[in-house]
């Protein structure tokens, strides 16, 4: 295996203090603008808030002080990591640490859903009348529901696509139908598949670090990945099923690039993205973690087969009736036929990427200058390489202007490579950052109802 050498501390390096200093400073920064993202509204008048459609602007919800049967737990589970995850992280053989950090991170998810009840906060999630489920039972024969789903997208029409169903290809309602089909119907199973394949992605990051030569950096940031913030989302919503699709795809991809890989990962890899474009039409954006990882492996031999992969899922969807340029042009139309047509760019361009801190935590801001270090970048550092292709994903979906609220849980396919920066901050400030991780969660999960 290729050993990637700590270049965020070379012997010619900043003083520890400077740099622990600069540390606070992107995280002061960081909180200052979820500081401003959640007053302006609040000191703002009552015509112009109420056209954010976001009670807890910039998060998706409302605000209610509250604790469930998952507040001790999800104490408890915070205060293990905190103290023992680093060092587990760096003792344990691979593959029981890889088991370690998923059950963690389901065990976190779930502590974090069971603050607002079993209900609340898990089985009804996607039994919304807005929500996937809802469409379920009207799919009787699936060729029939992808060769008419375009004619569905547009509202206020007889037969329109609920909002998340029509704000998707087909591919996302696919799933639901699927799983309903295999006798694992109901808010409970799809919450349930949701969670698992969501909290997945955090073995999926570190499988792709390593598989590029970046184990210790995967070590490092395991710990974080799986007291990320991103669990309040990930449990549940679709779009935690989303990233855990796409990074394994970024993972499969990574193995590719390794000289005894078969094309067949390629392949599977080439799957999975292809497979990710019709589960969001915003996560044509991977390409940019795909990019990363070839520049990371030094080579483009997993291009073509993995090409070849994702346009067999293309073909597949295209021949069953389906274009996905006529639904993403459809989609866009759609957005702009709702509450996306009040929603204020000038607040949400720079409020969502407030969410988007809420999600990935302020140890992730303190750690982006050290990931984005031109030296780091220079080096190729694997990890550096994902984590500034994840931040150049969200800028653009941030500037396309369709991502007005919401990006907690819209992002999360993205937020999981940028939570990756973490792997840089020092040995010595890891429990320090993983409390605040952990404090910042328990705080937004006890006060904010979300949405989602």
């Amino acid at each position: 295996m290729l050993a990637v050498h700590d270049v965020s501390e070379p012997a010619t390096a900043t003083p520890p203090r400077v740099r622990l200093r600069g540390d606070l400073i992107g995280a002061g920064i960081a909180a200052a603008l979820v500081l401003a993202a959640f007053v302006v509204p609040r000191i703002a008048s009552e015509q112009w808030r109420s056209k954010l459609y976001a009670g807890a602007a910039p998060i998706f919800g409302v605000f209610l002080r509250h604790v469930g049967w998952g507040t001790i737990p999800a104490i408890v589970l915070a205060t293990l990591v905190v103290l023992q995850g680093p060092t587990l992280a760096r003792r344990l053989s691979w593959r029981p640490l890889l088991a370690a950090s998923w059950g963690g991170a389901l065990a976190w998810a779930f502590a974090l859903a069971m603050i607002d009840g079993w209900r609340r906060g898990f089985t009804d999630r996607l039994t919304d009348s807005n929500e996937y489920l809802h469409e379920v039972g009207g799919v009787t024969d699936i060729g029939a529901m992808l060769r008419g789903f375009a004619d569905r997208i547009l509202d206020f029409e007889p037969d329109s696509w609920t909002t998340h169903v029509s704000g998707h290809p087909p591919g996302a309602l696919l799933f639901f139908v699927l799983l309903d089909r295999a006798g694992l119907g109901g808010g409970a199973w799809a919450g349930t598949a949701c969670l698992l394949i969501g909290t997945s992605a955090v073995v999926a990051v570190a499988v792709a670090l390593r598989a590029l030569g970046a184990e210790d950096r995967a070590r490092a940031a395991l710990p974080f990945l799986t007291l990320a913030p991103a669990a309040i989302w990930i449990a549940v919503s679709a779009d935690a099923m989303f990233a855990g699709v796409t990074a394994w795809a970024v993972a499969l991809l990574a193995l590719a690039t390794k000289p005894a890989a078969t094309r067949l990962v390629a392949v599977a890899a080439g799957v999975l993205f292809g497979i990710g474009l019709y589960l969001s039409y915003g996560l044509v954006l991977m390409a940019l973690p795909a990019v990363a990882v070839l520049l990371a492996g030094r080579t483009a031999r997993p291009l073509l087969p993995a090409l070849a992969g994702a346009l067999a899922v293309v073909a597949a969807f295209t021949l069953s009736g389906f274009w996905w340029l006529d639904g993403y042009h459809l989609v866009v139309q759609r957005y702009y036929q709702g509450i996306a047509s009040e929603r204020t760019y000038a607040y949400w361009w720079w409020a969502n990427l407030a969410a988007t801190v809420c999600v990935v935590g302020l140890a992730t801001a303190a750690a982006l200058p050290r990931a984005l270090a031109p030296r780091v970048l220079h080096a190729l550092d694997p990890t550096a390489l994902l984590v500034a292709a994840a931040l150049c994903a969200i800028l653009a979906a941030d500037l396309s202007g369709l991502s007005k609220a919401e990006t907690e849980r819209i992002w999360l396919p993205f937020d999981m490579w940028l939570l990756a920066a973490t792997a840089f901050l020092p040995r010595s400030s890891a429990r320090g950052w993983l409390a605040v991780q952990g404090i910042g969660t328990l705080v937004l999960a006890h006060s904010i109802l979300t949405n989602w």
